[in-house]
């Protein structure tokens, strides 16, 4: 494959951690140096985890040099391993699915994740930035003359559903992004897990696992062959423990909850919405910090919540509810059934509910210091892989073959991790005891919610 990015003429490299070399050839650092790219820079990849695992401040620059890594050693891989993918995988499509895994995160702007699960109609996702970042003069002019590529073809590329046809050597291609085993997951595993400082995610042996990639070509898809099996087991339970114990531990979901409900409560009117869209394009974290704080100042509650959850102190929300299904099925099918508005309705039906207690009535509550906290429906963790099977090639699902699997990348993850929540403002535990004000709260979700 005569492409400077796979056929070793290129020797530069840029070193991000844990001791890796990105090798680039001179017109992927071009696109690097573009200020489209060089905003990842400010942009963390984790967000608010960072109150609670102080050293995962990784940016979305490092991880997205880190997903290029990845792609080419399995397209490297693939071209090795399996003649029919060599012959058929031509240079226009393996250098669309390089540059796709280079800026797949160059439409992100800052906490788009939480603030994309909140599904309000007026936010536009992220892959539609990707698109005006991609048009941009000095991106759009690159990627042309440089790849031969338009930004449209990226985008749909990288959609879970694109409109275009693909060959069924693209069709894999695309799973190396948009698949069970792509690298988008085995690179935000590892690195979220050595910033974070914890060892979960970076339990499974990404070699083993890219080295036992293979495709079933009857059904145009990245599959693994059985050699691999324990490797992709150890990748669903590392994603399954990343998401327990750091990106749904409960006081990140604090943080996110209250991030969401000032986005929510400074969102009331078009003009706001339409403001915020224009300011989120290009905004870094520190951009929309003062952003956001700034169309708090006219809410003394919202000046606080915004002051907390990212101003100067760190004075988070308390939980002093948990929900599982495994506690009250269906209560917890409810809540996470309703709606952003309908979940702030019912917190605010709280909030005016523990008013009315005498114990609390010096706590002066107000409507956003209780917040619901019910996460979003999408399962996290679901892992739909085939294995390959060594004596009849045949091709069986991995959740068939791994009760492991089929266990965490279900119930196990739904019905435990995804619990739903309650936190309040910490001076309600000035005026009475969490244990009491539990008993409260519980209470009044299963008779009035």
């Amino acid at each position: 494959m005569d492409l400077p990015e796979l056929n070793g003429s290129t020797r530069s490299v840029v070193r991000i951690p844990e001791q890796q070399n990105v090798v680039v050839s001179d017109r992927v650092l071009r696109l690097i140096e573009t200020s489209e790219f060089q905003r990842l820079r400010s942009l963390s990849q984790l967000g608010l985890v960072a109150q609670v695992y102080p050293g995962a401040v990784h940016t979305r620059f490092e991880h997205s040099l880190g997903v290029y890594q990845l792609a080419r050693e399995v397209i490297a891989h693939l071209l090795a391993s399996d003649a029919r993918f060599s012959a058929e995988a031509t240079p226009a499509e393996i250098s669309l699915a390089l540059v796709s895994a280079l800026l797949h995160d160059v439409g992100h702007w800052p906490y788009c994740h939480a603030i994309e699960d909140m599904g309000l109609d007026w936010v536009i996702r992220h892959e539609e930035f990707l698109g005006n970042h991609l048009a941009s003069p000095g991106l759009g002019q690159l990627l042309n003359e440089d790849w031969g590529l338009e930004g449209s073809q990226i985008v749909d590329f990288l959609r879970s559903r694109p409109t275009a046809e693909y060959s069924l050597a693209g069709t894999v291609l695309r799973n190396v992004l948009n698949g069970p085993v792509d690298v988008d997951k085995m690179d935000y595993l590892a690195r979220d897990s050595l910033h974070a400082g914890v060892p979960y995610g970076r339990n499974f042996d990404s070699a083993r696992l890219i080295n036992s990639l293979c495709i079933d070509w009857s059904a145009g898809r990245l599959c693994i062959d059985s050699k691999g099996k324990t490797a992709a087991e150890m990748l669903v339970f590392a994603r399954y423990v990343m998401f327990s114990e750091v990106y749904w531990h409960h006081a990140v979901r604090s943080a996110t909850a209250m991030l969401q409900r000032l986005v929510f409560e400074t969102s009331s009117s078009p003009s706001d919405r339409q403001s915020m869209l224009t300011s989120w394009r290009t905004a870094s974290d520190s951009d929309f910090h003062s952003d956001v704080l700034k169309r708090a100042t006219d809410n003394q509650g919202l000046t606080d919540l915004a002051s907390v959850v990212i101003g100067p102190q760190r004075r988070l929300y308390k939980r002093v509810a948990n929900l599982s299904w495994s506690d009250a099925p269906e209560l917890h099918r409810r809540l996470r059934a309703m709606g952003f508005e309908q979940l702030v309705r019912a917190a605010e039906g709280l909030a005016e509910r523990l008013a009315s207690e005498p114990c609390l009535a010096a706590a002066n509550i107000t409507p956003t210091d209780v917040l619901i906290d019910a996460p979003p429906q999408k399962l996290e963790v679901q892992f739909k892989v085939a294995i390959r099977q060594t004596a009849s090639g045949d091709f069986s699902p991995l959740s068939e073959l791994s009760p492991v699997v089929h266990s965490l990348a279900t119930e196990q993850f739904d019905h435990f991790v995804k619990q739903v929540r309650v936190f309040v403002n910490p001076k309600l535990l000035e005026h009475i005891s969490k244990a009491s004000l539990s008993g409260l709260v519980t209470e009044h979700l299963r008779t009035r919610v």
